[in-house]
């Protein structure tokens, strides 16, 4: 950094309004993943009141997931084009919108409950998640304005704990008896209102970089540092589609993708069908917690490792996140007790954790750049969720055809190639430019 850019960043007021940014942009995407979560705890509620199978109910995931995955690599040349704070809005009001209509659903008995019902919250759902998509790419593409690449594995794991923070209270929102008892569409009408509330904060407060706020220049020093070509859509595909670590690390998120989404979006109704626990069960609610918990220390671990241990390269944590999950879906697939499961699930959370913060996270910043954050990012996410999408109406059906017990070792082996691509990239870290 010049001395000017180092003065700016420790600098009180540029620390201060960083800080109100970030918050406000953190807490609009954690309501956003309540916004997306909720649908696991409504998932069995959905077959007990229209007859869906788990297939059914698989559908739903894997055309809507499948869309967010498309989305995100397509929208990312867009937030980037456009700024993240407008992307954010967008995807926040988008978001609140469909969950309300997804909502709807309840009181529409003309749609019966059968193909068209299934079709219609296939719809709402999928444009949900459609919208949903701007969110990490706004997200990403805001944070690479404002932290230098020395900063971001430590900062990547304050967002991380921020977004957990979303699925805490969606699990203690989802889990309260006063919820757990009301008619499922509430499930997605609270989601709904607490995202329109921190959709108008993003609008009010957030600021795409320091000299928007009125802070004048700052260079992160990243992949796109000291280029002056115009940002195009030419220049953004260019500088991420073409660059072979960048594809590595997508290949790595699609195995990402269908390990967490076939955990995520499951292992609510695993837990009231194989383990026979209501939602309000304690035993339930302590494993939700301690899922979120798991997830918030594996982001901070992750961020310091990362920055501290490892020389701010991503692959070699991302491997040791692979890793462990590989040793818990194991304890999974064995479920030698209630007990194992519940910690196997904790360790789960914690390593898929480690791998998302680190690549869709933060090397999507490093790689892509500040001028291409976006496009990485929804490279990076895309990918993720186009591999969940295999986990909607793949894991459906086959725990429809094979029961609870071939759930846990359909993800073995995704998490053993994304940890094989990890060694490849063991050394990687973005190329500095000079200045043009």
């Amino acid at each position: 950094m010049t001395v000017s850019q180092t003065k700016l960043n420790h600098s009180s007021e540029f620390k201060k309004r960083r800080g109100l940014n970030w918050l406000t942009l953190g807490l609009t995407y954690a309501s956003m993943y309540m916004a997306r979560y909720n649908f696991g705890f409504a998932n069995k509620q959905l077959s007990d009141t229209f007859g869906f199978s788990k297939t059914e109910i698989g559908t739903i995931i894997t055309i809507s997931t499948l869309v967010y995955g498309l989305s995100a690599i397509f929208n990312g040349p867009i937030a980037d084009k456009w700024g993240g704070r407008k992307a954010m809005i967008t995807g926040a009001f988008g978001a609140c919108i469909f969950n309300f209509a997804f909502g709807l659903a309840a009181y529409m008995g003309f749609l019966g409950t059968g193909t068209l019902m299934l079709m219609y919250l296939a719809t709402a759902w999928t444009l949900n998640q459609y919208f949903q998509s701007y969110s990490a790419l706004a997200l990403i593409k805001v944070n690479a304005g404002w932290f230098h690449v020395t900063e971001r594995g430590v900062f990547s794991a304050i967002f991380g704990s921020i977004i957990q923070s979303g699925r805490a209270f969606v699990y203690f929102l989802m889990t309260l008896p006063a919820v757990v008892f009301l008619p499922w569409q509430w499930k997605f009408f609270l989601p709904a209102i607490i995202v329109g509330i921190f959709a108008i904060l993003t609008t009010l407060i957030v600021k795409d970089t320091p000299k928007d706020a009125g802070l004048g220049d700052f260079d992160p020093q990243d992949a796109t540092s000291g280029d002056t070509e115009k940002i195009t859509l030419g220049y953004v595909a260019k500088k991420v589609f073409t660059n072979p670590v960048a594809i590595t690390i997508a290949a790595a998120e699609f195995c990402t993708g269908l390990v967490r989404k076939g955990f995520e979006e499951w292992f609510p109704r695993y837990m009231q069908e194989a383990q026979h626990l209501s939602l309000d069960n304690p035993i339930f609610q302590r494993n939700a917690f301690a899922i979120v918990l798991a997830g918030i220390a594996g982001a901070f671990i992750a961020g310091f490792m990362s920055d501290k241990v490892f020389g701010s390269r991503r692959p070699p944590v991302a491997f040791i996140g692979y890793v462990i999950q590989i040793l818990a879906l194991a304890i999974v697939s064995m479920a030698p007790s209630l007990n194992a499961i519940v910690i196997a699930f904790v360790l789960n959370s914690l390593a898929i954790s480690m791998v998302h913060s680190m690549l869709s996270g933060t090397a999507s910043m490093d790689f892509g750049g500040k001028r291409a954050a976006a496009t990485a990012a929804g490279m990076f996410d895309g990918m993720q969720y186009v591999g969940g999408s295999v986990m909607g109406v793949g894991a459906g059906w086959l725990i429809d055809a094979y029961g609870w017990g071939a759930w846990g070792p359909s993800m073995i082996g995704f998490a053993v190639i994304g940890a094989v691509l990890m060694l490849f990239l063991w050394n990687a870290r973005p190329n500095k430019h000079a200045a043009h």
